[in-house]
């Protein structure tokens, strides 16, 4: 496996966290001393990680832009999931997936995998030919989370959708102009919910596949939201509806256990 790149504070801070080993070497900015950048070097040198002392120029070319906050690392890639299949017999309660079809820009898709991270999702899924793999800008953005989610690129994507269809998960889609709201429908059980880039959707093969098609209501002027946020919007109603009923369970058990 190829070596990596990760920068910025919390890409780099997370893979200090979780994998120390992994990181081979910490390139830092030697004209920054203050107190942030002292703690990161502090906590980097606590793990045993070789730490470089580095100027901006060196980590401009290092990092491949100017946005490394002073904090580049080369690391080993994690050793990831290796198929859906493998990640979803490990998941205990109904799964939940996030489908990307046409994210291509890397901002984007660091921000999905960071919402996919927080609302618990089990992994993402993108087709290989229209979507962007995990590059340092994702990582940076995903502040973290490009190492904790797995990420899946598929060949055929509509034949992924219709494999998860196969094991009950139910995949749901997102358009503008559909029937119903993501809040008509019910995302307790097994779901995925696909999303499409901003403008042009999701391809009409992918729409076609999903068992049902929702809308995110717009109540101002705006037409659709950027894909992360829309993402963000669904997974956490996923997330509620979950929730609810987990309670609404608890409450009925213990009314059972009192009679």
């Amino acid at each position: 496996m190829s070596r990596q790149i990760l920068f910025g504070f919390h890409a780099v801070g997370i893979r200090l966290k979780t994998s120390p080993r992994s990181v081979l070497e910490l390139h830092l900015d030697a004209t920054r001393r203050d107190p942030r950048m002292q703690q990161f070097a502090a906590r980097a040198a606590e793990a045993g990680v070789r730490i470089v002392d580095s100027d901006p120029g060196r980590l401009d070319k290092l990092a491949g832009n100017t946005r490394h906050q002073g904090v580049v690392a080369r690391v080993d890639p994690l050793q990831q999931a290796k198929s859906i299949d493998d990640t979803l017999d490990l998941v205990e309660g109904p799964p939940l997936l996030l489908v990307l079809d046409g994210v291509t820009d890397p901002h984007n898709l660091g921000a999905c995998l960071r919402a996919a991270d927080g609302a618990g999702a089990h992994a993402v899924v993108a087709p290989t030919d229209r979507a962007v793999g995990l590059n340092a800008t994702v990582a940076k953005v995903a502040s973290g989370a490009a190492e904790t989610v797995p990420y899946f690129m598929v060949t055929n994507l509509a034949r992924t959708l219709n494999e998860l269809k196969e094991r009950d998960i139910r995949v749901v889609g997102t358009a503008e102009d559909a029937p119903k709201t993501i809040y008509d429908v019910d995302l307790t059980g097994p779901v995925a919910l696909v999303f499409g880039a901003e403008g042009p959707g999701m391809r009409q093969l992918t729409a076609r596949t999903c068992d049902e098609l929702v809308r995110l209501p717009m109540l101002g002027v705006v037409e659709s939201l950027n894909v992360s946020v829309a993402s963000a919007v669904c997974l956490y109603e996923a997330v509620r509806q979950r929730r609810r009923q987990q309670t609404a369970e608890s409450s009925e058990d213990g009314t059972h256990a009192g009679r």
